[in-house]
């Protein structure tokens, strides 16, 4: 599949007031990946708010249904509620600040294959604490089986 180039076009929507909304009930993680890693939820959506990806240093990749998006450092990649994307860190590796608004809820939906069982299912997730650190543990809806750790990066 060629890499597009530019925004999609619901990146350029006009009526989306990302302003407005990020004064108020929004959140933001600064993001440190190396070459290739998945940043950091896999293939996902955001019911109830939407995303801005702003890459800092090194390049992205971001996959969408309409197609693969490179975001280099300066750039900035916009994802509405409900439209799913992973992103996935250039041979540079990538440094990067993902913002979410509105802010109430922080779900996410997976919809990628569980090694253990093989169904394209969501994942759960449950915060535990790792040598005074929160890790996030991924599960698979389905069986049960742990998927993924997610820990904070560097400060």
């Amino acid at each position: 599949m060629p890499v597009a180039r530019g925004p999609p076009v619901w990146a350029t929507n006009t009526n989306t007031s990302w302003s407005r909304i990020c004064r108020t009930r929004r959140t933001r993680n600064v993001i440190t990946a190396d070459p290739g890693e998945q940043v950091p939820w896999g293939y996902h959506h955001h019911p109830d708010h939407e995303e801005l990806l702003y890459v800092l240093d090194g390049g992205l990749r971001v996959e969408t249904p309409e197609g693969e998006y490179s975001v280099n450092a300066g750039e900035a990649f916009f994802v509405p509620p409900g439209a799913p994307q992973r992103a996935v860190a250039g041979e540079e590796g990538c440094r990067l600040v993902a913002a979410g608004a509105p802010k109430d809820t922080d779900r996410a939906v997976l919809a990628e294959e569980c090694p253990e069982c093989g169904e394209p299912t969501d994942r759960e997730y449950s915060a535990e604490e790792v040598d005074e650190t929160a890790v996030y543990v991924l599960s698979c809806t389905n069986c049960g089986a742990e998927t993924k750790r997610l820990t904070p990066g560097p400060d």
